[in-house]
């Protein structure tokens, strides 16, 4: 009952609606799309079958189409069923319809019918080739489906039920292990922030490409091996509670030899499923018990290469289950003994007909259960850079080079357009990786063809436009890793990757993919490597006489230690090759320091960590910049409205920059100049700085595009990306003329958070980013900008007279929301402030600001307390600033504030940047905004 009311009161707090459902956790969750017309013409498109029983939202569920463990019988069952409810709604245009099925028997419940396009909408429209989106418009303009053609085949109608040959997965991606105190115990609430697509011919080739797809550092599904089951927590536990490592925990008890009976009573999956996955276990114990590649292969070599390969095993598996160690260098090894029995992928297409009819199709994927290509190759072999062009990683992490060979590059490049040129795409959304990046990629992709280039891209995310089936001249719906790249690579003959606008997936890829000979466009491996490399680039810094916080590279726990005692806490720990600030931590004191580096070790791998002196108060600013040569072409210098502290991924950030001094901008202009030389860029690059006074630092350098990109590139009306690719082709390029002072208006970027559906989570920002998307805002003034940005991100503004809380920590943050505190008095609103900020308002500035007890705990919401003004008193913003550095572990009164103003649905403040800002803009009053078109600004400075 408790739980019941406590859920019940957070979900009325943004709905005046509930549902209370029966149970049905056990049971089958399968969905079909429908699509109908006003001749009443239907049809099901695609029918899908969750993996985890009921119980796990579909969106966190491992998802497969078309359904494997349906009988014929519970197929067309459920298919006359949708059909019907369907034509009884008369819905025209596409629905999706959810069943839940009892395994036991064949009862069955409708859980909900969407008459829209939904997320499974467009998995289904990449898993058949079926574009449900084009038919749906086309049906709600008054089209029937026998008119309309399948704008994938070409050859077919769209009244025709896609047949498939293969079968598809689809994998949830969660960042949870981002949060303290958030639980991975998933439900009926969706917690995942992207999703992969793998395609292949078997389910246990789907499932193991999926793992990779999904993170990285996976070579396949593996149970203990792949670090993420615990050995505290007792197997059975695992197992029978649904978290987002639960596939890992039945892969383990199944190589442990447990029985597909003793799970499936665990967990509820289907006995089919995990028959599978028993495959797959057996195959890897085999091999670990064989432990060595030529006996693995003594005997019928060719067939048990193949037999691996159809089951999804990858190159790097295969060499780790044979102790060939480095795994990079064993797994070329492995690539050579595949390749010399004979043992490749063949190439199909996804036509959504089965091969039935002819198909006129670039959408492709590779498979290793097939014996001929559906798609013919133009060329014999790619363009491959000669051995000597490039040298191991472990030589070149101590070379400094600066002499690029990209003009010998550029021109093969040139005269091989119609080989084609490969775009790496930006892989599963995440936090750090998100839209941003697939629009570079498919920026790139238009650039290429408008050019006349052949452009094939390879990405595995169904959720973005570059895998459209029209936007490149071949699609391939494949990992990234570097054996399917490398066999794409040799497949197409193509000319060169490009790397740089996918993110960091692509962005690592660089220097395997370099020393496997293939030919990277644009900045050279081993420059991106002195980029991403801490020690390299801080000692290229040093050398270029440009500054940057004082750093040392860690080789021991107390060396750290002694650095940091001798600049001075706080510290920021900085792991190499990694996104969205992963395990970056600012430490305050030696303990803190200790744990952080722990887990920086855990993810940085190999490569070196960073300990940095952190620096308060500074302003972060953002250096986004296309160069050519090492010669910048075209750059936005944006500011951050908060400090230094907050991730740029979660800042706000304002464009151009409004208060930045002349002096701080020509030392900014004239160090990037510097290190875009010394590396020798071409293509695109984001460099952030430090800023205090007139004194700038460099943090960070990513030769890569940036999340700011479109961002940039939106605001002053340029495709930075565009121009990028050209040069990165070897083409001509002339900069855009953009002049700052013919720009008469401003655009501010404001992150999004997902905090209402991470329970627990302590919705403050640091280091390491949180925000799972962004939105952006033009506006006259910077305020007025700030305000509209923070708006859309659906934040609410307090109503006249409405109470404010305001809890700041620190007696500084005090003084400068001081004046702020006094506008919104003089609004009308009713000031509520927690006992150490009300008696310093009280004292300092005479405000009349009413005083409630900060809670000692969850509970502690009685008469008076902050917690009771929040759920019953009518607060409509809380403004609350700590004054730490970094996340800390401990429940603090004002987690509990900050937690229950997020619960129930309170617009909340955590930086005292954005909290004046937000002051003033209300201050100047909400009336005089006034809506334009992003043409009408874009006007303003045409000439």
């Amino acid at each position: 009952d408790e739980e019941l009311k406590d859920l019940a009161a957070k979900a009325f707090a943004t709905s005046n609606q509930i549902l209370i459902d029966q149970d049905l956790r056990g049971w089958k969750e399968l969905e079909y799309e429908v699509v109908r017309d006003s001749s009443d013409n239907c049809i099901t498109v695609c029918n899908m079958e969750n993996f985890d029983p009921l119980g796990v939202h579909t969106g966190d569920s491992i998802v497969v189409a078309p359904s494997q463990t349906l009988t014929n019988r519970e197929y067309f069952m459920l298919r006359k069923t949708a059909l019907k409810v369907v034509r009884h709604l008369g819905i025209v245009g596409e629905c999706n319809i959810q069943y839940a099925l009892n395994p036991k028997s064949e009862q069955y419940c409708i859980i909900e019918v969407n008459a829209r396009l939904s997320r499974s909408s467009a998995l289904a429209s990449k898993a058949t080739g079926y574009p449900l989106a084009y038919v749906a418009t086309k049906l709600s303009l008054g089209k029937d489906l026998v008119t309309i053609r399948n704008s994938v085949t070409k050859t077919t109608t769209a009244c025709f039920e896609p047949s498939l040959d293969y079968c598809v997965l689809k994998m949830p991606r969660w960042d949870l292990k981002k949060f303290n105190r958030v639980s991975n115990k998933l439900g009926s609430s969706m917690l995942s922030v992207g999703e992969v697509m793998a395609i292949g011919r078997t389910f246990e080739e789907v499932m193991q490409k999926a793992c990779r797809m999904v993170n990285p550092a996976l070579d396949g599904i593996e149970g203990a091996g792949s670090g993420l089951t615990s050995d505290e927590i007792p197997l059975e536990e695992q197992l029978s509670t649904p978290t987002d490592t639960r596939l890992f925990a039945v892969q383990r008890a199944l190589e442990e030899g447990w029985g597909v009976d003793k799970v499936h009573d665990l967990t509820k999956i289907d006995k089919w499923f995990l028959s599978k996955l028993q495959n797959i276990a057996s195959m890897r114990n085999a091999l670990v018990k064989s432990g060595n590649l030529e006996k693995s292969f003594a005997d019928n070599a060719v067939d048990r290469m193949r037999t691996l390969k159809i089951a999804g095993f990858s190159d790097r598996q295969i060499a780790n289950y044979s102790n060939l160690l480095p795994l990079q260098q064993g797994a070329a090894q492995v690539r050579d003994l595949r390749k010399s029995l004979g043992v490749t992928p063949c190439v199909k297409q996804i036509d959504t007909l089965a091969a039935e009819f002819p198909a006129n199709t670039n959408y492709l994927y590779m498979t290793y259960s097939g014996n001929q290509d559906d798609v013919s190759s133009s060329f014999d072999g790619p363009v491959m850079d000669s051995a000597d062009s490039f040298t191991p990683r472990k030589e070149f992490q101590n070379r400094v080079r600066s002499v690029s060979m990209a003009e010998k590059r550029h021109d093969a490049v040139q005269e091989s357009k119609d080989r084609g040129v490969i775009v790496l795409g930006c892989g599963a959304y995440c936090i750090g990786s998100s839209v941003e990046f697939d629009w570079c990629a498919v920026s790139a992709v238009r650039q290429l063809r408008k050019d006349g280039f052949k452009s094939i891209i390879i990405n595995y995310n169904p959720e973005t436009v570059s895998t459209d089936y029209d936007e490149s001249d071949r699609l391939y719906f494949e990992e990234m890793s570097l054996e399917r790249v490398l066999d794409i690579y040799e497949r197409e003959g193509a000319a060169g990757v490009v790397v740089s606008v996918g993110g960091q997936i692509p962005n690592n890829l660089a220097g395997p993919l370099a020393e496997s000979g293939a030919h990277i466009l644009g900045t050279s491996a081993r420059d991106i490597e002195r980029a991403e490399d801490r020690r390299q680039f801080s000692d290229m810094l040093d050398d270029l006489g440009v500054k940057q916080p004082q750093w040392s590279v860690l080789s021991s726990k107390d060396e750290a230690v002694e650095f940091s005692n001798k600049v001075g806490f706080p510290v920021l720990v900085r792991p190499s090759f990694v996104l969205s600030g992963a395990a970056m931590r600012v430490a305050s004191d030696e303990t803190e320091l200790r744990n952080f580096l722990d887990l920086a070790a855990d993810v940085a791998d190999d490569k070196p960590i960073v300990v940095t002196k952190f620096i308060l108060g500074a302003k972060e600013i953002e250096f986004d910049g296309v160069a050519n040569g090492g010669k910048i072409l075209n750059y936005a210098i944006g500011e951050h409205l908060e400090n230094a502290g907050v991730h740029s991924g979660d800042a706000t950030v304002i464009l151009p920059a409004q208060k930045l001094y002349v002096g701080t901008i020509r030392q900014i202009k004239k160090s990037a100049a510097a290190i875009a030389k010394a590396l020798n860029i071409t293509g695109p690059f984001n460099i952030q700085f430090m800023g205090i006074e007139n004194d700038v630092m460099v943090i960070e350098c990513n030769l890569r595009a940036s999340r700011t990109f479109p961002f940039v590139s939106k605001t002053f009306n340029a495709n930075f990306i565009s121009l990028a690719t050209r040069a990165m082709c070897g083409l001509n390029v002339t900069p855009y003329n953009i002049s700052l002072l013919d720009i008469d208006y401003v655009c501010v970027k404001a992150p999004m958070f997902s905090f209402t559906r991470l329970r627990g989570a302590d919705p403050t920002l640091g280091v390491e980013m949180a925000s799972t998307g962004e939105v952006a805002c033009f506006g006259d003034d910077a305020h007025g900008a700030f305000l509209q940005s923070l708006l859309a991100t659906g934040f609410k503004l307090p109503k006249d007279g409405a109470p404010v809380l305001i809890s700041i920590a620190s007696d500084p943050f005090r003084h400068e929301f001081a004046q702020s505190a006094q506008t919104l008095s003089k609004m009308g609103y009713k000031l509520l402030g927690t006992p150490g900020t009300a008696s310093f308002y009280q004292d300092h500035y005479g405000l009349d600001i009413t005083e409630v007890t900060k809670p000692a705990d969850k509970g502690d919401s009685g008469p008076g307390s902050a917690l009771e003004a929040i759920k019953e008193g009518g607060v409509e913003l809380v403004i609350n600033i700590s004054e730490g550095t970094t996340r800390r572990d401990e429940i603090t009164a004002g987690y509990l504030v900050r937690r229950a103003a997020v619960d129930f649905g309170i617009g909340l403040i955590t930086n005292v940047k954005c909290a004046v800002w937000l002051a003033i803009a209300m201050g100047k009053g909400m009336e005089t905004f006034k809506a334009k078109s992003i043409s009408e600004f874009y006007s303003l400075h045409k000439n």
